[in-house]
C-alpha cells in the first residue's frame, strides 16, 4: 500500500524473484514525489547511489545510470562529475521505473483491510478512481502478506492551521510551494518558517526573485541557528544498516532520548545551500546597505491571526530572550517539516492485535514488521513508519533498498539478496552481552487480546 520511492524500491527489487507474487496500491493517478518542492537547481541530500536499487543490487535493469543509459544521456552525466543528482532528476527517474514495472495499480484508494483467518490471508477493500479522483468501482484483493509504505504528510502547527485553510490569506505548506509560487512572489512581504533543508531552499529562491533592496523578506526558525546538516564522513555512517540494527536493539527509553538530540543529522541544511544564502545576500550588499531581509533564528509562533482580509500577523516569542514581538506580513510559507501518515482508520480491524509499546506505538522488529498477535500468521511490514525502533536512518532515500531487501529476504524466508555483516568503520556499542528471555506477557502488551479473530 503506497507507491513513493520506498515502495517502489521494494517493487524494484521483487520483480522476478521466483516464487513471489506481488500487487501495489496508490491513490494517485501517477507518481509523484514532492511536486511542490521540484524547486529548479536543487539537488538530492544523498548520492545517486541510493537509488531504489543499486545499494542491494546494483546490477538491477532499474538503477539510476540504467536509466540514463535508456535516455543516452550516460555520457553527458560522466562528464558533468557529479554525485548528487537534481531533485527533478530523481523524480524523472522514479517515475521511469513506475512506468515499466507491472503490479503496480494507480488510481487505487485502500479503504480497509482486515485479517480472515478462514483464508489465512489479508482482505483489503479498495475503490477504483478514474481520472477525475472520482470513485469508479469497488473491489477487493488478498493477501498474504502487507507492506505499508503510505508516506508522510505536511506538518501545519497548531496556530496556524486556521489560517492555512483560509482560501483568502497566502498561509501555504511548503510541500504546495511552486503550486502557489507566483501568488507568493507577488506578495508586499513574505515570512518563511521553518529552518530545514525546504525552508532553506524556498527562502533562496523568494530571494534570488525579489528587486535588490526591497526583498521584504523574513526568515524564522524555532532552532536556535540556521544550522548546518552533519555530514562528515563519520557522522553519516548513523545512516547504515550498523547503526540501524544498534538502534533498534536500545531499550525504549533510550532510544526516546536519543532521537531529538539527533536533529542535525536530518533536519540540517546543507553547507551549501547556506553558502549560495550568505553569497546572494552578500552580494546585495557590495554597493553599501543591507538588503531588506530579517534572518532569525530561537523564535517560535505563539498565535497568529488574520489582519483585515488578506494579511497575517504572527505573535513571535524567542526562547532563550523571553522576549515577545510581532510582525505583519502578506504571505507565509511553512518549512514546517511532515508527521508520519496516521493509519488508525486503515488498520482499525487489526488495531486489538497490533503489540504496542510504553508509549502506545506500534512495535516493530527488525525486519520492520509489525508485532503482531500470533493469530495473525500473514505478516505487515512497514516503510517509513518506523523511526521509534530504527532511528534517524527511517526516512533516508540511502536505506531505501537495503530495507527493501531485508523486507524481501523476510517475507521469502530466503537470502533473495545477500546483505553485508558490516557497512560502517565506526563500532557502535560494546559488544553485545546475554539478554534475559523476556516472559511471555509483559507489561509492554497493554491489550487485551481476544480468542478468535472476527471473520468481515
Amino acid at each position: 500500500m503506497g507507491i513513493g520511492p520506498f515502495n517502489l524500491s521494494l517493487a524494484a527489487l521483487a520483480h522476478g524473484v521466483p516464487g513471489l507474487r506481488t500487487a501495489f496500491y496508490d491513490q494517485t493517478p501517477t507518481f509523484r514525489w514532492h511536486p511542490g518542492l521540484l524547486i529548479d537547481g536543487t539537488s538530492l541530500q544523498v548520492p545517486y547511489l541510493a537509488d531504489l536499487v543499486t545499494l542491494a543490487d546494483p546490477t538491477s535493469p532499474w538503477s539510476f545510470l540504467n536509466y540514463l543509459k535508456t535516455r543516452e544521456r550516460l555520457y553527458p552525466f560522466y562528464f558533468a562529475e557529479r554525485s548528487h543528482i537534481q531533485r527533478a532528476e530523481y523524480d524523472a527517474y522514479c517515475r521511469w521505473v513506475s512506468q515499466s514495472l507491472p503490479d503496480l495499480h494507480f488510481g487505487h484508494q485502500i479503504d480497509a483491510l482486515r485479517w480472515n483467518p478462514e483464508r489465512n490471508l489479508f482482505e483489503i477493500d479498495y475503490t477504483q478512481l478514474d481520472a477525475d479522483g472520482e470513485a469508479e468501482a469497488l473491489g477487493r484483493a488478498y493477501a498474504r502478506n502487507l507492506v505499508l509504505g503510505v508516506g508522510t504528510t505536511p506538518h501545519i502547527p497548531e496556530p496556524l492551521r486556521p489560517l492555512a485553510e483560509a482560501p483568502t490569506v497566502p498561509v501555504i505548506h511548503s510541500a504546495d510551494y511552486l503550486d502557489h509560487r507566483e501568488r507568493i512572489l507577488a506578495a508586499d512581504h513574505i515570512t518563511v518558517i521553518g529552518s530545514g533543508q525546504s525552508g532553506a531552499e524556498v527562502f533562496l529562491d523568494l530571494l534570488r526573485n525579489r528587486p535588490a533592496g526591497r526583498e521584504k523578506l523574513h526568515w524564522l526558525a524555532r532552532t536556535p541557528a540556521f544550522a548546518p546538516m552533519e555530514y562528515s564522513k563519520l557522522g553519516l555512517e548513523q545512516f547504515t544498516p550498523d547503526y540501524t540494527r544498534y538502534f533498534h536493539a536500545l531499550p525504549e527509553a533510550v532510544r526516546n532520548q536519543l532521537l531529538p538530540q539527533q536533529w542535525q543529522l536530518h533536519r540540517g541544511i546543507a553547507a551549501g545551500t547556506l553558502s549560495d544564502i550568505h553569497e546572494e545576500l552578500y552580494r546585495r550588499s557590495l554597493h553599501g546597505g543591507w538588503p531588506d531581509t530579517v534572518l532569525t533564528p530561537g523564535v517560535f509562533v505563539r498565535t497568529a491571526g488574520r489582519v483585515g482580509t488578506t494579511r497575517v500577523e504572527l505573535h513571535l516569542e524567542h526562547a532563550q530572550q523571553g522576549a515577545r514581538s510581532r510582525i505583519t506580513t502578506d504571505a507565509v510559507v511553512l518549512a514546517t517539516g511532515y508527521r508520519e501518515r496516521r493509519t488508525e482508520t486503515l488498520l482499525a480491524a487489526l488495531d486489538p492485535y497490533v503489540r504496542r509499546d510504553h508509549s502506545d506505538r506500534p512495535r516493530i522488529d527488525e525486519h520492520h514488521r509489525l508485532v503482531l498477535d500470533p493469530l495473525v500468521t500473514g505478516a505487515v511490514h512497514v516503510q517509513n513508519a518506523e523511526q521509534h525502533t530504527h532511528g534517524v536512518g527511517t526516512p533516508d532515500l540511502g536505506l531505501a533498498a537495503w530495507r527493501s531487501a531485508v523486507i524481501l529476504n523476510a517475507l521469502t524466508k530466503k537470502t533473495v539478496y545477500p546483505l553485508p555483516e558490516r557497512t560502517a568503520f565506526t563500532t557502535f556499542g560494546l559488544e553485545p552481552r546475554p539478554q534475559p528471555r523476556p516472559q511471555r506477557t509483559t507489561s509492554e502488551d497493554r491489550r487485551t487480546i481476544p480468542r478468535q479473530l472476527p471473520v468481515h
